[in-house]
């Protein structure tokens, strides 16, 4: 049977237009609509976010490269989905107040104070993670410019490497928010430190599979260094952007 679509007035046959997508059968815009869009909406979005981070628990860099690739109907989207875990963190960390090197530690430069870097860091995590994402995929694409990935690959694998650790960080704030208060805070975020660094070492060895994993592992180092140049060299200019406004 043919059909005349509704939105771009296109003739074609079957469930969904193949001019501009739309469905065939649109609904009655009614109470019965609303709480179909509201079932539909928490259905998908429960099983996308949820199929996406067992995989980038299982399999990360295999699961990426597929997403990258075309195989995305299962996955959640990148951008979305880590400034939603973000919001999440940040709104656990505010009605919670859990964090890690809670004690003050400061420091004088040139005469201004300044909370210790990692203070800084674990109470603004989640703005670390949404922030680093380019560091991250200019790190990556330089390290890594012979295996045929654009920037914008870069910043997608990134940003579920991001997400990765938001996961992690939001599954385990139970335990941050008792070390907060334990003399074992400094060692705590040390661990945490090294699951991060794991994490990206382990999705990026199995992302670039046409590599050794000798010498993946090797550019991850490598890829990681200049990550950390690059946030250094932005928190150093930062600073000194703050001392001229300040001074």
């Amino acid at each position: 049977m043919q059909i005349t679509c509704k939105n771009c007035a296109h003739i074609y046959s079957g469930h969904f237009c193949n001019n501009c997508g739309q469905p065939a059968d649109t609904h009655k815009i009614n109470l019965h609509f609303i709480w179909h869009d509201i079932q539909h909406g928490f259905f998908h979005f429960d099983k996308g976010v949820l199929f996406t981070a067992k995989e980038l628990f299982t399999r990360p860099g295999d699961s990426i490269r597929e997403f990258i690739e075309g195989k995305r109907v299962k996955h959640f989207k990148p951008i979305s989905l880590v400034i939603i875990l973000a919001t999440l963190y940040g709104v656990l960390r505010h009605l919670f107040h859990f964090s890690v090197l809670d004690k003050k530690v400061v420091s004088e430069i040139q005469g201004v104070e300044y909370e210790s870097l990692n203070e800084w860091i674990s109470h603004h995590y989640y703005w670390i993670i949404l922030l680093s994402i380019p560091m991250f995929s200019i790190a990556s694409y330089i390290v890594f410019r012979k295996q045929g990935y654009n920037f914008i690959e870069h910043f997608v694998l990134n940003a579920y490497m991001a997400s990765q650790r938001l996961i992690l960080r939001i599954a385990i704030f139970p335990i941050t928010k008792y070390y907060t208060e334990s003399s074992y805070n400094k060692l705590f975020v040390d661990i945490l430190m090294l699951m991060d660094i794991v994490l990206i070492f382990w999705t990026y060895i199995t992302f670039f599979n046409n590599l050794s994993r000798i010498k993946s592992f090797l550019y991850s180092i490598y890829s990681y260094l200049l990550f950390l140049v690059i946030f250094f060299i932005l928190m150093l200019m930062s600073v000194l952007i703050f001392d001229i406004h300040v001074g």
